[in-house]
Formats: structure tokens, sequence, C-alpha cells
């Protein structure tokens, strides 16, 4: 079991410590709000990750064979909830406050049960991640059955993995918002962020 752990936890940070178009996200987010709402993203993500290994880790070559064929939809659904992401980051950063913009409910992915969901959500999306893992069981496993001690362990260290260093990257952003503080720190911070999300969107929308 702890070999077993122990490659879930190399799996798990093989596939999470890529910068891609979640982690700017979730560092995004921990610098326009707080780390509460970036260390949620940061679980959503590692949830994710840990659904997708537990999916591989038990269901193997039969599951990667189903995903491949919805994978180029599955993309392009992932493309225009980026694009989407971005547009509505740029628009609530270009928008004038208005004298009673701090009483508004907070929206889109900008509170803790938000982010968690939507982060979850998106990160579902990405068909790469459950090929991946499915590579990497495959290739440790000798027989078609699963062993459950084994696998169990596998989805833990695959989990914990992927949750630390989205954690790790979600209070990068936090300080990144303590020194951006003012309006145009966090103006620059969300024009910035919606840039790079809509230029990986583009590129997850074109297969790279």
């Amino acid at each position: 079991m702890t070999a077993a752990f122990l490659a879930g936890l190399i799996a798990g940070y093989g596939v999470a410590i890529p910068v891609g178009a979640i982690a700017v996200l979730v560092m995004g987010l921990a610098a326009r709000t707080s780390f509460r709402v970036g260390a949620a993203a940061a679980l959503g993500v590692g949830t994710a990750d840990g659904l997708y290994a537990a999916a591989a880790a038990f269901g193997g070559t039969a599951l990667a064979a189903v995903i491949a064929p919805v994978a180029g939809p599955l993309r392009v659904v992932a493309a225009l909830v980026l694009l989407g992401l971005a547009t509505r980051t740029a628009w609530r950063a270009l928008r004038p406050a208005g004298p009673v913009a701090a009483d508004v409910p907070r929206r889109g992915l900008d509170s803790p049960s938000r982010a968690f969901a939507g982060v979850l959500a998106l990160t579902l999306l990405n068909p790469a991640t459950v090929v991946y893992f499915a590579a990497l069981v495959i290739g440790r496993r000798d027989s078609a059955d699963p062993d459950l001690p084994a696998a169990s362990a596998f989805v833990l260290g695959a989990f914990l993995a992927s949750v630390s260093w989205q954690l790790l990257i979600a209070g990068g952003g936090s300080l990144v918002g303590r020194v951006l503080a003012g309006p145009r720190g966090r103006l620059v911070t969300a024009l910035v962020s919606s840039a790079i999300i809509a230029a990986l969107a583009v590129t997850v929308l074109l297969g790279g």
C-alpha cells in the first residue's frame, strides 16, 4: 500500500504541477478575493483529480475507452467555459463600482462554495486527466481486477498531491493579492488573469 500511495503522490504531482488554465484560475481567484476562495478552488481541483484517479484505478481501460470518443466535445465545452470566465473577469474589473457595490452579493466564483463547485466542474471537463491516470494505472497493474486497498491508497496519494500543490498556488496568489491590494493592482491582476485564461482557452480549443 505504501508503494501505491507513493505512486499516487507522483501521479498527482505529475498532473498538477504543469501550469495551465486551472492553475491560473486558482491563483487569480486568490489574488482578487482571498485565500479562502483560492483554497476552496484548490480543493475543487484536488477533488476532481481524486475522482478521476479513482475512476482510472477502478475502471482502467474500459473507462478510458468511453471517454476518448467524447474528448473533442468536452474540450470545446471546457474552452467555452474558460472564455466565459475570462470575459466575466475582465468585465467585472472594468465596470465602474457603484456606491453600493460593497453590498452586492458576491457572484461567479468569488465565494468559497461557488469557487469549489465551479472549479470542480471545470476540472472534470478535462478528459486528458482520466486518460493520464488510466495510463498510469494500466502500466503498474498486473491484472484486470483492481486491488482495493492499493487502489484506494493510490487515489488518496493523487488527491493529496493535487490539493497540496493547488493550495501552494492559491497561497502564492493570496500573497500577490496582498501586495496588489489597491484598486489599480486589482484591475491589473484581473485583466492579466483574464487575458491568460482566454489564451489558454484558445489553446485548449485547438487541442494544444
